[in-house]
């Protein structure tokens, strides 16, 4: 799938000062704070460490009283910066076609007791295939392809999942609003591409196509390799008596022998992985039953026929040993240029990993220890806005490469190559933040004065374990002695 980078007709300083006087428009309490928040991380040398060493960067012109004040008093009218992020240059496929990616990204938090909603994140350990739930919040962040191998993304949304959510429901209802306003804000109009949509296993892929079904989009995802779906049902003989079937015959991943012939087979060579193979079945569908995500539906379940992609690649860049990938499809009667270009478009769905890893490791959306979720909602929609300055600043950076760097073409910078000239092209756009008013700091708490008011404490919530995200009282602050011996 060839992806093409959306063409910006107009000026490029233009559209960023629009953007950033749209971002100021958006922060309702403690605005001011909270822009220069935001451009100390664009500005700072290097990767952000903490939010006190962000208040040393030139550009902050507050102390580090006002950085913390602005994070937890501060406010961010989330719904008119959704409709921002959304009127921004999309990056498209050649046909005109957006393609969207969504993964969950957590913000662990495995020690604070005194923070509320917290969730057991599965992360992976440094053993093989192991997981490790960790106490913190999870988020769906929703974002748009860029063109080929790349670490940009366009992200566009996010959303922390609240206790008890169920993943496929809430990135439903998370992109159905998505897709709303990128109608509204005339990125999809009637003739267009269907919009597609690209999700890892951790998705229900069935159910997400079920509940989307009324939008104009495409689900493609993959699936485990231990599946078992069901064909169509053959036609009827006549005289047969009896109640029709619902399913066909099974079709099982791990058993060659149920395959059949496929419908579609192609064979491509790439530069990473060789020869890459995929064999394409048609009309598929997983037999639901009531149980899970399906257990308040009513009546017979839906049948949810969509199209099966085997791909099996030569070799890995890596040298380990390739696993064949399950895809499935939403769409049905594929070709083989459909076939072809679906994995290649769920191939550019890990370009939303070096998104994530920008935010967390040079961007510092994890470093602030965060107590209130509130608080962690408004740093994290701070970094989609700083994120979104540098792709629209992206034409106007220049290399500022180290001694031992090779140049890049400036059509192929990275988020932190374009964030290290950011410093320089900030004069040139729009600064509507005011200077701060001279102040003098509070006096706090008088010396030898404990705090009489001890912080609640909380359970991390568990599935299935009713009343687990209520307080829990605090007992006693005596330290218990340790057991010796």
């Amino acid at each position: 799938m060839s992806l093409s980078h959306h063409v910006v007709r107009q000026d490029p300083i233009a559209g960023l000062s629009r953007f950033r006087g749209e971002f100021y428009s958006c922060l309702t309490r403690r605005a001011d704070a909270l822009f220069e928040l935001a451009d100390a991380v664009l500005c700072a040398d290097g990767p952000v460490r903490s939010l006190v060493e962000l208040s040393l960067v030139g550009e902050h012109r507050r102390g580090h009283g006002g950085l913390y004040d602005a994070l937890a008093a501060g406010r961010v009218d989330v719904a008119r910066l959704r409709r921002a992020l959304a009127t921004v240059p999309l990056p498209r496929a050649a046909d005109g076609r957006l393609v969207l990616a969504a993964d969950l990204t957590c913000r662990l938090r495995p020690s604070a007791h005194t923070s509320p909603q917290r969730i057991l994140c599965h992360t992976y350990g440094r053993g093989k295939d192991q997981h490790i739930p960790v106490p913190g919040w999870p988020y769906s962040v929703i974002c748009a392809l860029e063109t080929g191998r790349s670490s940009w993304t366009a992200p566009l949304d996010a959303l922390r999942l609240a206790p008890g959510d169920d993943a496929a429901t809430v990135t439903a209802r998370q992109m159905r609003e998505l897709v709303e306003r990128l109608v509204t804000a005339g990125q999809w109009k009637d003739g267009d591409q269907e919009i597609l949509i690209v999700v890892d296993a951790g998705y229900d892929v069935p159910r997400l196509a079920f509940l989307l079904k009324d939008l104009p989009v495409q689900v493609l995802g993959r699936m485990r390799s231990d599946r078992v779906l069901r064909r169509a049902v053959p036609p009827r003989e006549p005289g047969v008596l009896g109640r029709p079937p619902r399913h066909g015959g099974e079709f099982v991943f791990g058993d060659p022998d149920t395959w059949n012939t496929p419908d579609i087979q192609t064979v491509t060579a790439t530069r990473l992985y060789g020869t890459a193979t995929a064999r394409a079945w048609d009309r598929l569908h997983p037999r639901l039953t009531h149980r899970s995500a399906w257990t308040a539906e009513l009546g017979a379940l839906p049948v949810i026929e969509g199209t099966v992609i085997r791909l099996q690649v030569e070799y890995l860049p890596s040298g380990a040993t390739p696993k064949p990938v399950w895809l499935w499809w939403s769409g049905t009667d594929a070709t083989e240029t459909t076939v072809d270009r679906l994995w290649q478009a769920f191939l550019r769905r890990f370009d939303i990993e070096h998104t994530f890893r920008l935010f967390k490791q040079t961007l510092g959306w994890t470093c602030p220890k965060i107590r209130s979720p509130e608080a962690a909602d408004r740093w994290t929609w701070l970094t989609l806005a700083v994120f979104t300055q540098l792709r629209l600043a992206r034409p106007l950076a220049a290399d500022l490469r180290r001694p031992w760097e090779k140049p890049t073409p400036p059509d192929r910078l990275t988020p932190a190559r374009v964030r290290r000239g950011f410093r320089h092209l900030r004069p040139k756009a729009a600064c509507p933040a005011e200077a701060p008013k001279p102040a003098r700091p509070g006096p706090g708490r008088p010396p030898g004065r404990k705090n009489n008011q001890p912080t609640a404490r909380y359970d991390v919530h568990t599935v299935g374990k009713p009343g687990s995200a209520k307080r829990r009282k605090k007992k006693s602050t005596t330290p218990r002695p340790r057991r010796t011996g």
